[in-house]
């Protein structure tokens, strides 16, 4: 059964390591739906936090795949217990100042915050999981929306796990 995956994989900060990585995923024919990468609590090695559709599997090839990168420390499905997952979204959206109230309305009721207002525009950042990310993209639509970033999930395990 296919579903969807958030892994975790801490690497060595090495030029070169996300692009075998994602290299991998390619050859197996795993499309990656979104990727971050950043530094860890431990000095010299990064955190890429991959999210991707497939099997059961599949995925555990692919682990055992990771394994053999040299660079790879340490890969955890996070999926399969319970996380915290975030995203952050930038939304330049259409807004004449009539429509204006309406769309504050929707950005207070996401809890988000307008964070830049130009003549004809207004720049909304929402951070939360993607499912509040894809409804607030759906909801602003009508608007027109006139440019839209993602950073991409992060995600980490739920409690005293490491």
């Amino acid at each position: 059964m296919i579903h969807k995956h958030t892994i975790s994989v801490l690497v060595n900060n090495q030029p070169g390591v996300l692009q075998r990585v994602s290299g991998l995923f390619g050859r197996r024919g795993f499309n990656i739906e979104s990727i971050t990468v950043g530094e860890s609590e431990e000095l010299g090695l990064s955190r890429m936090v991959i999210v991707t559709t497939g099997d059961d599997n599949t995925l555990e090839q692919v682990q055992k795949q990771l394994y053999k990168l040299i660079d790879v420390i340490k890969v955890v499905d996070l999926s399969s217990n319970p996380m915290v997952e975030r995203e952050l979204a930038l939304i330049k959206v259409s807004a004449e100042p009539s429509l204006r109230p309406e769309i504050l309305g929707i950005v207070e009721t996401f809890r988000s915050a307008v964070v830049d207002i130009s003549p004809n525009s207004l720049i909304v950042q929402v951070v939360g999981g993607s499912d509040k990310i894809d409804a607030m993209v759906e909801l602003l639509r009508p608007y027109g929306i006139r440019e839209l970033s993602r950073t991409g999930v992060t995600a980490m395990m739920r409690g005293g796990a490491k």
